[in-house]
């Protein structure tokens, strides 16, 4: 009597097998970042918070390995929106809603509308932008990136965590302020830095890895006061990196009328 044969099979291309891995990461994302609505609902907002600051980590790694194992599709890039939606756009809304702006009555909703609207216009402007051809404006974003815009909302609540109270702050006032300020930036075309294309020269590789290896050590131990100061130091960095692209823009606009002259002379 022959065995009996096993007909279960799964058929599958690399490609999608490949695409399996970034897509599963993004939408543990959705989970993370909808988990944090549920911690904030418990007020348990220092929970809320971790899980925003893991949704971003993941947000800058799904995309990374999906490029590194060719994975990559329009699957991806659709469902990666459609996370950053929920886990900076929705998820930091009603955290802070939550926490602080429901004291403020329906002016504190209209607070969470708009900007919940500004991530979903940053996005649609980011996944049109995506296909246009590479140049020098990709070290910058044009506006500041949903992630960043997610965090920065929830600086009055870090800042109100951390313990760094060296001043009496007013978070009803700020609160509303930070989140007029990061709609703003979301929606503008201010130049930000993005990061993508930092070269390290390798002798100071082992540099960046001590560095790597103690910022994770002091996240690991003074969790909020390290997300406090990094907050700090990514608004600091804001009006460098648009001096920094004006710089850029008028070399690259010089070189470009050169070019010109040059081919005048030519002809």
């Amino acid at each position: 009597m022959e065995p009996k044969k096993n007909n279960l099979k799964i058929v599958t291309d690399k490609k999608s097998a490949r695409m399996i891995l970034p897509n599963m990461l993004t939408l543990i994302g959705v989970c993370i970042g909808l988990t944090s609505i549920r911690f904030a609902l418990d007020e348990k907002f220092e929970f809320a918070i971790i899980a925003i600051i893991f949704a971003a980590l993941i947000d800058g790694l799904d995309g990374r390995i999906a490029r590194l194992i060719k994975g990559t599709s329009k699957v991806g890039k659709e469902l990666d929106s459609l996370t950053d939606m929920i886990s900076f756009g929705v998820a930091p809304a009603f955290i802070m809603y939550f926490w602080k702006l429901n004291t403020l009555g329906r002016f504190g909703w209209l607070l969470c509308l708009i900007y919940v609207i500004c991530v979903a216009l940053r996005l649609a402007r980011f996944n049109v932008n995506s296909n246009q051809e590479p140049s020098w404006k990709d070290n910058f974003f044009e506006g500041v990136p949903s992630p960043a815009g997610g965090i920065l909302v929830l600086t009055p609540l870090i800042f109100s965590i951390s313990g760094f109270d060296f001043v009496k702050l007013d978070y009803s006032l700020i609160t509303p302020l930070f989140f007029i300020i990061t709609s703003f930036l979301l929606i503008s075309k201010f130049p930000s830095y993005s990061f993508k294309k930092i070269v390290i020269p390798r002798r100071t590789t082992i540099f960046l890895l001590f560095g790597i290896v103690l910022f994770f050590g002091l996240l690991m131990i003074y969790t909020f006061n390290v997300i406090a100061i990094s907050a700090a130091v990514y608004l600091l960095l804001l009006p460098v990196s648009y001096v920094h692209f004006q710089k850029m823009k008028k070399h690259h606009e010089n070189d470009k009328i050169q070019d010109d002259d040059d081919l005048e002379d030519i002809l």
